[in-house]
C-alpha cells in the first residue's frame, strides 16, 4: 500500500515534483504491459490538467504583483518567453490558463478535479462563454461542467453552450453584434521560410474563405492524389496568385507588390558557373541569409515573406524591384587606405604628379638644406632640440615622407604667391621662388 508524503512547503512540493516526473521519464517502459501503459496516459493528462489550476493560479498572482516589471520584463508574456525560454504560442496557451483564474473559476474548478474536463476542453470553453452576459456566465458554465461530468462530449458540450447563447443572447444586438468576436488571423514563418496560419474569423468572412476554397480546390481528375488540406493551400495560393495579377490591390508605391530582391555579389559579375570559388561564395551566403530568416520567425519583422530560387523570380514578376548590392568590408586595410589618400594628398599640394614614381621617390627624403628653416628646425638659434628618431612604423611611414617644416613652409609660400587666388592651387606656391 502506498503512502502519499505530504511537502511541508511549495519550495519542497516543487522538488518532490521533479523528482517524481525524472523518475516518470527514466523508467523502463519498453517493458511495462499495455494496459499499465493507458493508465499511465489517463493518469498524465488528470496530472496535467490539475497542473494547469496551479500554473493558472500562480501566473495570476505573479501578474498582481507586477513579477515581470520587477524583474526587469514589460509584460508577463515578455518574461516567460524570456525566462522560462518557452515559444510565444506557449507563453500565449500560458496566459489563457491565467485568465482561468481571473474570469472562470467554474471551469477553474472543474478543471481541478482532474477526470472532468482537460486542459484544452476547459480553454474551449472559456472561449464558448466569453460571450454570454457576466451575470449568466457562472451559471452557464456550472451547467457546462455538469454536463461535462455526466459524459458529455465536446459535441455536445458545443450544442448545449450554443443554446445558452441563443437564449441570453440581447433581443436586439445591432451593429455591435460582433464586439466580443474574437478577429484576427496571423502569419508565422518558420526557419526554412514556410508560413504557418492562424486565425479566428468572422462568419461572414468564414463563408467567402470556404466558398474560395471550395470552388478552387477541386480534383483535377482521377489521378489527382492530393489530400484535402493540400488542396485547400492550392487553392490558396492559386487565389492570391489571381488577386495580385487582378490589379486591384492598394498601389502604395506605384505597384502592388515591393520586392527587396539580394543579389549575390558573384551574380553580378561575368563568370564561369563551374568555378568552385564562385559556388563557395554562393553557398556561405545562402547560408547567412538562412540564418537571417530563421531570426525574423520568431521575431517582430518588416511583414514581407522571405523566398528564393524559382518562386522567388516568380513572385517579383509584377513588383516594384528595389536592387540591394551588399559586399564585405576589411577593417585591416581602412588604415592603409587612408595613409594612402594623405600621402596622395601631399603630393598633390606640393605641385607632384602622383603617377610620377620617380618624383614621389624623389621626394621621399627630402633635402633639409634646401627647404626654409623654421626656429624649431634651425640649429644655430637659441633652444634648438634635435628630434627625435624615426621610429619605423608603417602608420607613421607617411609622415617622415612630409614633414612639418615642409607643410609650414609650403604654407608661407602660398600666402606669398603673387599669382591671382583662383590661381594658386595650380601653381602651388612655387611661383614665390621664381617672383
Amino acid at each position: 500500500m502506498c503512502t502519499a508524503m505530504v511537502p511541508a512547503d511549495m519550495g519542497e512540493a516543487f522538488v518532490m515534483l521533479e523528482s517524481l516526473m525524472g523518475f516518470l521519464a527514466d523508467a523502463a517502459v519498453a517493458e511495462v504491459p499495455v494496459e499499465v501503459t493507458a493508465e499511465g496516459l489517463r493518469s498524465l493528462e488528470r496530472v496535467d490538467a490539475v497542473e494547469a489550476v496551479a500554473r493558472a493560479r500562480l501566473l495570476a498572482v505573479f501578474s498582481a504583483q507586477d513579477g515581470a516589471v520587477s524583474d526587469g520584463q514589460r509584460s508577463t508574456r515578455t518574461w516567460l518567453v524570456r525566462t522560462t525560454r518557452v515559444t510565444k504560442g506557449q507563453a500565449a496557451e500560458y496566459q489563457a490558463t491565467e485568465a482561468l483564474a481571473e474570469d472562470h473559476q467554474v471551469l477553474l474548478a472543474g478543471l481541478r478535479e482532474g477526470w472532468v474536463v482537460t486542459k484544452s476542453v476547459a480553454l474551449q470553453l472559456a472561449k464558448w462563454t466569453r460571450p454570454i452576459p457576466a451575470e449568466y456566465r457562472d451559471e452557464a458554465e456550472g451547467i457546462l461542467i455538469t454536463a461535462a461530468r455526466a459524459g458529455a462530449d465536446l459535441r455536445s458540450l458545443a450544442a448545449i453552450c450554443a443554446e445558452i447563447r441563443a437564449r441570453t443572447a440581447q433581443p436586439d444586438p445591432g451593429d455591435d453584434d460582433d464586439r466580443h468576436l474574437d478577429r484576427g488571423v496571423s502569419l508565422d514563418t518558420t526557419l526554412d521560410g514556410a508560413g504557418v496560419v492562424h486565425g479566428d474569423l468572422t462568419p461572414e468572412c468564414a463563408a467567402m474563405v470556404q466558398a474560395v476554397l471550395d470552388a478552387l480546390s477541386a480534383p483535377s481528375g482521377g489521378g489527382d492524389l492530393r489530400t484535402r488540406p493540400q488542396r485547400y493551400h492550392d487553392a490558396l495560393g492559386e487565389a492570391m496568385r489571381r488577386l495580385l495579377a487582378s490589379d486591384l490591390l492598394p498601389k502604395p508605391a506605384g505597384q502592388p507588390v515591393k520586392a527587396l530582391v539580394h543579389l549575390y555579389f558573384a551574380e553580378l559579375r561575368e563568370r564561369d558557373e563551374d568555378s568552385a570559388l564562385q559556388d563557395k561564395w554562393i553557398g556561405e551566403y545562402r547560408a547567412r541569409w538562412a540564418g537571417h530568416r530563421a531570426a525574423a520567425s520568431v521575431s517582430t519583422g518588416d511583414g514581407g515573406a522571405w523566398l528564393e530560387g524559382d518562386a522567388a523570380r516568380e513572385a517579383v514578376c509584377h513588383a516594384m524591384i528595389i536592387p540591394v548590392v551588399t559586399g564585405d568590408i576589411d577593417p585591416a586595410a581602412v588604415e592603409d587606405l587612408i595613409a594612402l589618400c594623405v600621402a596622395y594628398h601631399g603630393l598633390r599640394t606640393r605641385g607632384l604628379d602622383p603617377g610620377d614614381h620617380g618624383a614621389a621617390a624623389s621626394t621621399t627624403a627630402p633635402d633639409p638644406a634646401a627647404a626654409p628653416r623654421s626656429r624649431a628646425s634651425d640649429p644655430s638659434r637659441p633652444g634648438w632640440a634635435a628630434p627625435p628618431p624615426a621610429t619605423p612604423s608603417r602608420r607613421r611611414r607617411w609622415k617622415r615622407s612630409w614633414p612639418s617644416w615642409s607643410i609650414r613652409s609650403w604654407a608661407r609660400s602660398w600666402r606669398s604667391c603673387p599669382a591671382p587666388a583662383g590661381r594658386r592651387r595650380s601653381c602651388g606656391g612655387t611661383c614665390s621662388a621664381r617672383a
